[in-house]
């Protein structure tokens, strides 16, 4: 039966069309995906399904039924329930007052009651919680369940759930979709949104792919396959799995010895991490966020001192050198995890943004003056090089999509062919075009013969771009792993906190 069916959604902002005339049936108790290109439309679609936004035309039926869902109130008052990639969730607050928070309440809240409630219905659910903890003492598979609690607590019949893997460990996604398929075997309705394509074949009954706005495809996950959910979402042929070549190098470019670093707290966050790292090699870090990947990554290029340990650099110690001293007498490029707060300033233009790290040098500046020609020319050979999709290099990059902003920052760290390559996170939050592209362009500079750091949560793709593989856990490099052999089960042990001793 026809739980959910969207009939003609389209949705114009001015002259632009982000959703033209979508329709699309989801049945009750299946786990249906969406799946596009950042810009596809997916966001406003699910924001129409949620009340933050109203439909140009179209109609939405529940259960046969037209509605008008006109707010986020009345899209909980139907049943539909969104649960964000980033939790929103109150960390000093309790399990049960993170869950009971925003609902009916009477002037007597007996909270020892609502615990109560909400203990019986994580077990109801299987999704076991303590509604007495401490919401931010929680591991991030935990909350993940605090928010759906919350969804269900709501009487939510449709979830609609937003890349809800990004942030677990490979045991954990197990698990998580384990919850899944009881939820839908309780007739719960699931819409999924995720750039995992494995993990769409895996879980999913049907997938409904997006492209500029218009359906391009709704067909079940049995009789399709990533590369072909790929092509469908991109509209051409997609490299998911990579052949590096094998480069013989004994040239060691960057050595850590014995490094301790502290995190914006002050407190311990990298403890006694040690490596080495060749020309033409590819390092890859995993480890689920905030294990000291973020405050390694800021001691290498400079950011954040270290409070004991060597940073050598082809032999030469950098240890307490500065951003600045670096990008003047070294080369380093340093790509973060966040594009927007950290890699770009969003007011200023593709061509300022260049230049961030070179404006005071030749050709950009001479006599402590801005040369504009030589800003203009450097950004059309970027946006030329990079493919980034703009029309001049005057064009601010807060008008850009997360891709074309993530090839200026690429643009930019690797002008200069440098010696090392911090990249941080480099695809999140891409589509599988953009993930492409960022991936060559690195696999580009690996060929040429730089040293690249590959720091990422998706255990995938560490394993597909590494040469080898460090698995970091509580601040500390736990194991030394050759990509060629290592598994994702083994990996996944490590990441959660697993002794290697305990693996024969």
């Amino acid at each position: 039966m026809t739980y959910l069916h969207l009939d003609r959604i389209t949705k114009r902002f001015g002259t632009f069309v982000a959703n033209d005339e979508i329709s699309m049936e989801v049945q009750a108790g299946s786990i249906h995906a969406l799946l596009g290109e950042n810009g596809a439309g997916k966001s406003t679609l699910m924001n129409i399904l949620c009340g933050l936004y109203q439909p140009t035309s179209g109609q939405i039926y529940l259960n046969n039924q037209p509605v008008q869902i006109s707010s986020p109130t009345v899209a909980i008052a139907h049943g539909i329930g969104m649960i964000h990639q980033h939790f929103m969730l109150v960390p000093q607050l309790t399990v049960a007052e993170n869950i009971i928070l925003g609902t009916n309440l009477s002037l007597r809240l007996n909270l020892k009651q609502k615990a109560d409630e909400i203990a019986q219905m994580s077990e109801e659910y299987g999704l076991p919680i303590d509604p007495l903890a401490i919401v931010g003492d929680l591991p991030v598979g935990a909350q993940q369940r605090v928010e759906i609690l919350k969804a269900l607590y709501r009487n939510a019949k449709l979830l609609i759930l937003d890349e809800p893997t990004a942030v677990l460990t490979p045991p954990e996604i197990e698990r998580f979709f384990g919850v899944l398929r009881q939820l839908a075997a309780k007739n719960h309705t699931i819409i999924f949104i995720s750039h995992k394509l494995d993990e769409v074949i895996n879980l999913c009954d049907r997938v409904t792919v997006l492209r500029r706005g218009k359906v391009v495809a709704t067909t079940s996950t049995h009789a399709s396959s990533p590369c072909e959910l790929a092509e469908l979402m991109v509209g051409r042929e997609v490299i998911l799995h990579r052949e590096k070549p094998i480069r013989q190098t004994e040239s060691i470019v960057l050595e850590i010895n014995h490094l301790h670093v502290n995190d914006d707290r002050n407190l311990p966050a990298v403890q006694d991490v040690s490596f080495q790292l060749r020309a033409g090699e590819i390092l890859g870090i995993a480890g689920v966020d905030g294990n000291g990947q973020r405050e390694l990554a800021d001691a290498i290029a400079g950011l954040r001192l270290p409070t004991q340990g060597i940073i050598t650099l082809k032999g030469q110690s950098i240890t307490h050198w500065t951003p600045q001293q670096r990008v003047k007498q070294l080369k380093i490029g340093y790509i973060p995890e966040d594009r927007q707060k950290m890699g770009l300033i969003l007011p200023f233009s593709i061509a300022r943004n260049l230049i961030l790290k070179t404006f005071k040098l030749l050709p950009f500046c001479r006599r402590w003056v801005l040369q504009s020609p030589a800003i203009a020319s450097n950004a059309n050979a970027a946006i030329q090089g990079f493919d980034i999709r703009a029309t001049s290099g005057s064009l601010k990059v807060s008008h850009l999509s997360g891709g074309n902003q993530q090839k200026v920052v690429l643009a930019r760290e690797l002008a200069g062919q440098p010696d090392v390559i911090i990249a941080m996170q480099p695809t999140r939050g891409l589509d599988v075009g953009a993930t492409e592209y960022v991936q060559t362009a690195l696999l580009a500079e690996r060929e040429r013969g730089a040293a690249i750091l590959y720091i990422s949560t998706e255990l995938e793709e560490v394993m597909t771009m590494s040469d080898r593989i460090a698995v970091m856990f509580a601040g500390r490099i736990v194991e030394m792993l050759d990509a060629k052999t290592a598994t994702v089960e083994h990996i996944g042990y490590l990441m959660a906190g697993g002794n290697p001793a305990n693996l024969s």
